[in-house]
């Protein structure tokens, strides 16, 4: 049976935790939610998202590899960003594969 506690926890959070996946939106769910396990459980799979982003528009610079990681690293965080906007919708505590496990070791 499910904690009530965790309801509310879930529903408090909701709305900051879907944000955190809209580019660097997850820095407001940092500031303004880090007491939220739930919102700060998507926050921090949204930064490092953030970070990957970031790295590949810096790696698409390079010319003609750089346009295919580009093309590529930008569908690939734009698929992964919709299934964890989804996930925190329903109000699940998604696992993204690399992404989880680096989240897991940010500590804010």
């Amino acid at each position: 049976m499910e904690n009530p506690n965790d309801e509310n926890i879930v529903r408090e959070g909701k709305f900051f935790a879907i944000i955190s996946y809209v580019c660097f939106l997850c820095i407001i769910t940092l500031i303004l939610k880090k007491d939220n396990k739930f919102a700060l459980y998507h926050a921090k799979q949204g930064l490092v998202l953030f970070v990957m982003e970031v790295a590949a528009f810096i790696l698409s610079i390079i010319p003609l590899l750089g346009w295919l990681i580009g093309v590529f690293g930008y569908a690939l965080f734009f698929l992964i960003s919709i299934w964890g906007i989804m996930q925190a919708a329903l109000g699940i505590y998604c696992r993204i594969p690399v992404i989880t496990a680096i989240s897991e070791e940010v500590i804010l």
